[in-house]
């Protein structure tokens, strides 16, 4: 299969959505309750580009969208600006097929080239395949956050996952 990880483009946002919309339900991966619509993520796709330092990677197969990495910034100061919240979505008809991994090696690769030093993860307890695949990567517990999220009357917790990257 021909596997390629690109920059997003404005057209693929509807792909980026619907990716997201699917991990909804599941409650694992996300703590929007409702699907979420192309528009209200226009402004989100806007900020991440690679001029900013902050890109959107799409990971194609067959020329067919399998899943998507975001590099968020952390809380918004300048001295922060060297650490980044990654972000990984799988189709659910792609998972289990090493996108994911496929992502995070190459966010760790590149990291040095946009300036990062440290990656995050806040990645729910109850999420242990993605858990697994962060702790794969060198990821470890930076931060645990008991009960902090209420998904269909239970509670959960949220892990924060760190790593640095060597320039």
């Amino acid at each position: 299969m021909n596997r390629k990880i690109r920059d997003a483009i404005p057209t693929d946002l509807p792909a980026i959505v619907e990716i997201y919309n699917a991990s909804i339900p599941g409650r694992m991966a996300t703590a929007d309750l409702e699907p979420v619509s192309v528009e209200s993520r226009q402004t989100w796709f806007t900020m991440h580009s690679p001029e900013r330092d902050r890109p959107i990677w799409i990971l194609e197969i067959e020329d067919k969208i399998a899943g998507w990495l975001s590099f968020q910034s952390f809380y918004g100061r300048p001295a922060y600006h060297q650490t980044v919240e990654l972000s990984i979505y799988v189709s659910p008809s792609y998972q289990g097929q090493g996108i994911g991994q496929d992502l995070l090696k190459r966010a760790i690769v590149h990291s040095p080239q946009l300036g990062i030093t440290s990656l995050l993860a806040f990645i729910f307890a109850h999420n242990l395949p993605s858990l697994k695949l962060f702790a794969k990567y060198d990821f470890q517990q930076w931060g645990y956050l008991p009960g902090i999220a209420q998904l269909d009357g239970k509670t959960r917790d949220l892990v924060i996952l760190g790593r640095k990257v060597e320039s």
